[in-house]
């Protein structure tokens, strides 16, 4: 018996009322949750940093064309530019769709990478990930906090000088795949975005110190092959550190890792190999 196609499934114009209709349910979800979302700008660095962090803007991906990487550094800089300087106010939410708006050809956004349903293809816009990884790297070493985070669930491709631990990443989609968080400090803080030709830079800024530092470590680090599949397994953590004492105020569990790799096993370094029994 063939199976019923969803109403988004009978051409394009369902598929546009029903993307529309998903738009509208996302942003009365907003406003029913009483968001007050961070609109203010300033172009003058507050004194402290809180989070500074750089990345590469090209790496050696695995099947993927080196022009989908060199387009993206263009939607970077395009979406870049609607971030920084903003103010977060305390209470407000950064939503990160609401600053990037919509990625069109019009805005001047070209064919870059997408991941979606583990694989990836080339659309509009695509490349966008990086940037939402970075702010959320920020956000990891402070006080603030994340209220809406959608991480990759498999293992795309192999490490190529990978500066943060694996998982630590977020998805975005416009506009329903979001990146939130919430300033629940009692001062604001402001983002500062910018590129060069090689590095993609942020910077997490207060007015004044926070009484705490943080740091993300990765644990049990490995892969395993269960049956036929090969999965990346590690535990992501966040310290919370008194600056002062230097002591570990607190421990908490950010990311239990178990992703399967979508490349060629033949790339996993054999001294990360482990045999392991699949979870049942």
């Amino acid at each position: 018996m063939a199976q019923r196609k969803l109403f988004c499934q009978r051409g394009p114009v369902c598929y546009k009322i029903s993307v529309a209709k998903e738009y509208l349910l996302r942003d009365m979800r907003d406003i029913l949750a009483h968001k007050h979302f961070a609109k203010a700008f300033c172009y003058e660095n507050f004194p402290n940093i809180v989070k500074g962090h750089c990345s590469l803007l090209m790496r050696k991906l695995h099947g993927v064309e080196d022009t989908l990487q060199k387009n993206k550094i263009q939607n970077l800089k395009i979406a870049s530019q609607t971030i920084d300087g903003l103010v977060i106010n305390p209470g407000e939410t950064f939503s990160y769709w609401r600053c990037v708006g919509k990625p069109t050809a019009q805005k001047g956004y070209l064919p870059g990478l997408v991941i979606a349903t583990g694989s990836f293809r080339a659309d509009t816009g695509g490349g966008l990930c990086q940037l939402a990884n970075l702010i959320h790297w920020l956000v990891l070493n402070s006080p603030l906090t994340v209220t809406e985070i959608h991480h990759h669930s498999d293992a795309l491709f192999p490490d190529d000088r990978r500066r943060v631990p694996f998982g630590t990443g977020t998805s975005v989609f416009y506009k329903n795949v979001d990146y939130q968080f919430q300033n629940t400090t009692g001062q604001p803080v402001q983002l500062r975005i910018w590129l060069d030709d090689t590095y993609l830079y942020g910077e997490l800024r207060s007015q004044k110190p926070f009484p705490y530092r943080y740091r993300i470590v990765e644990e049990n680090h490995h892969f395993a092959k269960e049956g036929e599949e090969y999965f990346r397994i590690s535990q992501i953590y966040r310290l919370c550190i008194d600056k002062q004492s230097n002591a570990v105020l607190n421990k908490e569990l950010l990311l239990s890792n178990h992703s399967k790799v979508m490349y060629d096993p033949a790339l996993i370094p054999p001294e990360q190999l482990r045999e392991e029994t699949p979870c049942l």
